[in-house]
């Protein structure tokens, strides 16, 4: 037998328990077929000997959002304005430099008003730098965006009767005039101007996106929300995955969160949906897991609350420096009840969207009603963020068998900021990790990328070390092991997806996704500091760092 690939590198780190480690895999196809013994002296078409460097399985975000990153990358960086006043020069140069497009919108990414001491750009400002030109600027979290008074008027606010959509707000001062501020929802106004995007246009994106993504290992990812709600760029969007996938512009593995919204009633035999009604969920039935090794629907994504930099997550008591500021849930209990139920009944598993406390506790009543009416499936529901968790809460979690995602790599760059937010008292509950594991919980590494960068390394790090941008270490109790950091983006990502028959580990039979560091993550001084050679899926370089 003829291999097509054989890998060799010093160390191999399989994160599987029972051969932990190799120094050859060889390969068929697009699978692994065995390690050292299993392919001694076996010939293949072709060798990588990566020499001192360490492989491990191809790393996985199990939260991130690629379109709109990927859309993004030609949008103003507004993450480099150290000040307002930069931020509105950055803001004036993009006209200037659109002065021949008169009709164009003028877009831009990354802002945080923390940087500023909470204060948000003037509207009489933007408006006398923009005029007429409509303006959207998306906050870091993507839960807010800033416009000016040409957006605002495209938008109807000033029209008789207007009223914000559910779960949105439209920001006002205390005249009762619009600031320009939009929160959650009330996104959406500014979106259906600018919705549906193209499937070339979401092709592209993806492309741009995921070769980004091989630079930095990663081999697969779950995008958090397609194909509805404010957070999905086209009631086709799967379309546009596919395209790319098969036109070989597609560079990591993708399964795709379908968003709540895009779930519609379905028609079907009365026993197919435990004999309580129609279900919901995508046309002709398809669910969960439908798709391939390439593009795959995930679990259904439902919102519960909003962000914690905008002190929009439902929480149980005041942020600090916000009096009765506890944040908002993005519709009524009832109305979440109904549907994720339904949702889940017809065979989606839920990712629920919460990073308050008060959203957590939703979320749990939730998926312990649904798995005790309707049975826990093979694959777990998962809360997004668990941003802010009560010891009670972690504890019930794992209970239920649940998988979190917490950003670690959120600790870094903006944890001096939520641990204002949140106080002593809160700060050991935020975006935990030691006392996850103990509780029985699955803990996925996620970056929700472009909240944060998707260096997955430096994230690895900040889970390990949990140091913040001025120094200081937040909720020390809750750092992990490097192992334990690495098994967040292989193995037990691949759990929390529900795919951990195709990868997370280095096993014959395995996809064949590969990641090459420098060093490696379970011994190297920082994990954030080490080099990735190279990125190899199903046996095929995506990256090579060599070049």
């Amino acid at each position: 037998m003829q291999l097509d690939l054989i890998l060799r590198a010093r160390e191999i780190l399989t994160m599987n328990p029972e051969r932990p480690t190799a120094t050859a895999v060889g390969v068929i196809g697009d699978r692994i077929v065995g390690l050292d013994d299993e392919i001694s002296g076996l010939k293949a078409l072709r060798t990588l000997d990566f020499g001192d460097s360490c492989v491990t399985p191809g790393l996985i975000d199990a939260h991130c959002h690629t379109a709109w990153w990927g859309l993004g990358l030609d949008a103003l960086d507004l993450s480099q304005a150290d000040t307002l006043d930069a931020l509105y020069g950055l803001i004036a140069a993009e006209v200037e430099r659109k002065a021949d497009q008169p009709d164009t919108w003028i877009h831009g990414t990354g802002f945080n008003q923390v940087r500023y001491n909470g204060e948000f750009p003037d509207i009489a400002l933007l408006d006398r730098i923009t005029g007429d030109r409509p303006l959207y600027l998306r906050h870091t979290s993507g839960h807010s965006a800033i416009t000016n008074t040409a957006t605002l008027r495209l938008i109807g606010v000033a029209e008789p009767g207007f009223e914000a959509p559910g779960g949105g707000v439209v920001v006002r001062d205390g005249k009762g005039v619009p600031t320009g501020l939009l929160e959650e929802a009330a996104q959406g106004l500014v979106q259906s101007l600018l919705m549906p995007y193209s499937v070339e246009d979401l092709v592209e994106a993806l492309d741009k996106a995921t070769t980004l993504y091989a630079a930095q290992g990663i081999t697969s990812f779950t995008e958090a929300g397609v194909g509805g709600g404010w957070i999905g760029h086209s009631p086709i969007e799967a379309q546009a995955y596919q395209i790319a996938a098969a036109s070989g512009r597609l560079h990591a593995r993708a399964q795709l969160m379908p968003a709540i919204d895009a779930l519609r009633p379905l028609e079907a035999h009365p026993v197919d949906f435990c004999r309580e009604g129609a279900g919901i969920g995508l046309d002709l039935g398809i669910s969960y897991g439908f798709g391939d090794t390439a593009v795959a629907f995930g679990h259904v994504k439902v919102f519960l609350d909003g962000s914690l930099l905008g002190a929009t997550a439902a929480v149980t008591e005041d942020f600090c420096g916000h009096v009765h500021s506890r944040g908002y849930l993005l519709d009524d209990p009832r109305a979440y009840r109904e549907r994720a139920l339904a949702a889940y009944r017809s065979g989606w598993p839920l990712a629920l969207h919460a990073i308050g406390d008060a959203a957590i506790d939703l979320a749990l009543d939730l998926i312990d009603e649904a798995q005790q009416r309707y049975g826990c499936r093979e694959t777990p529901c998962r809360i997004e963020h668990f941003g802010i968790a009560r010891p009670d809460q972690v504890e019930r979690a794992g209970r239920l068998r649940i998988a979190v995602t917490p950003q670690a790599g959120f600790i870094g760059p903006i944890g001096d900021q939520i641990a204002d937010l949140v106080g002593v008292e809160r700060e050991p509950w935020l975006y935990r990790g030691r006392s996850v594991i103990d509780a029985g919980v699955l803990l996925a590494g996620s970056s929700d990328l472009p909240v944060a960068d998707n260096n997955l390394r430096r994230g690895m790090q900040s889970a390990v070390d949990r140091r913040t941008h001025s120094g200081s270490t937040l909720a020390p109790k809750e750092a992990i092991t490097p192992e334990e950091a690495l098994r967040t983006h292989t193995e037990w990502a691949a759990r929390a997806t529900g795919q951990i028959a195709e990868k997370g580990t280095l096993e014959r039979g395995k996809l064949a996704d590969f990641a090459v560091f420098s060093e490696s993550p379970l011994t190297a001084p920082r994990i954030s500091e080490i080099e990735v050679i190279a990125t190899i899926l199903g046996g095929r370089i995506t990256f090579d760092g060599s070049s």
